[in-house]
């Protein structure tokens, strides 16, 4: 989930935009999004991403193989993928799909899962704040202007309306005689380190994990996080068991997302593997329902991938018991 595919504006809709189709309706009244993906060819990659492999001196085609073979040695983590995927109401294989969409476009995978318990333990000590020009995110959000928020039902909905109102009332302007950068709102309080900033074999942002946190805790009994904690919210996103639950709760909650809006996306891992890169998917869901004529979520070049490589894909679920 890098940072850096949250830079466009919502309102664009990167790849999600829809496209004019006739959709098949459901009995239940959503809108059933078909399998397969909607461009014959592979949307562009963008120019961070190649700039990326080309420093490694790696290609996309090497780093998918990479992950493959990872997913192919590591049963045990097949085997965790598909109980989870079982917890949480979903098809494993849209876990399969986040974590070859992150290894082959965003990072290359490491010769073992062991490895990502190592670099958890080196967070476990330091000592950070999220913070923007010095004020923590837990005083910020207690403006005026995040005031409606508090009537969020859960923690999906609270981070999501302050994501917005981030957008709507700080982003690229001056409030108060404060020049607030033109930066999402995951860039400007959730990267204490450095840019483009994602963690753990999920590669998932401290934001996401706090936006469904609520979810894991309900589904998992993980202990809900806190910005006031950070060292905890990075103990769960790098450490490759508690990952994977996030992973499953991150595509759950896109889907649930998107059911709340009419589109049922659940029969589609290209759309929940793009949702899973872009973020942001009540934004995107409401965006998509309020468009004029018949549309589909349409992936992009990290969902496309995976509707492609779907067969193959699959497979690697047979490595589990």
């Amino acid at each position: 989930m890098i940072a850096l595919q949250r830079l466009l504006p919502v309102i664009l809709l990167m790849a999600l935009g829809g496209a004019a189709l006739t959709p098949t309706a459901h009995a239940s009244g959503l809108v059933v999004v078909p399998p397969g993906n909607r461009s014959e060819t592979q949307p562009t990659i963008p120019d961070a991403s190649a700039t990326r492999t080309r420093a490694f001196k790696t290609t996309y085609e090497e780093k998918y193989q990479k992950i493959v073979a990872l997913l192919k040695r590591e049963k045990k983590l097949v085997t965790h993928i598909k109980q989870v995927a079982a917890a949480y109401d979903i098809d494993p294989i849209h876990i399969i799909g986040a974590l070859v969409g992150e290894h082959t476009y965003n990072v290359t995978a490491v010769g073992s899962v062991q490895t990502y318990y190592v670099k958890a333990l080196s967070y476990s000590g330091l000592d950070f704040a999220f913070r923007y020009k010095g004020v923590p995110v837990q005083t910020f959000v207690q403006r005026p202007e995040f005031a409606a928020c508090a009537q969020a039902k859960d923690s999906a909905a609270l981070w999501s309306c302050r994501d917005r109102v981030w957008i709507e009332h700080f982003r690229g302007k001056t409030v108060d005689g404060v020049t607030y950068d033109a930066m999402t709102f995951q860039q400007a309080f959730f990267q204490p380190f450095f840019a483009g900033q994602t963690f753990g074999l999920g590669q998932i942002s401290p934001l996401t994990a706090l936006e469904v946190t609520d979810m894991v805790n309900r589904v998992s009994g993980f202990d809900k996080l806190s910005p006031d904690h950070p060292q905890a919210i990075y103990r769960d996103v790098m450490d490759p068991d508690r990952s994977i639950v996030y992973i499953a709760a991150i595509v759950r909650d896109s889907i649930d997302a998107y059911k709340e809006q009419g589109f049922d996306i659940s029969g589609n891992p290209g759309i929940t593997a793009t949702l899973y890169n872009v973020g942001q998917p009540r934004l995107r869901a409401a965006a998509l329902a309020s468009g004029k004529g018949h549309k589909l979520p349409v992936e992009n070049y990290y969902g496309w991938l995976v509707n492609d490589k779907l067969d193959e894909l699959r497979s690697l679920l047979d490595n589990g018991s």
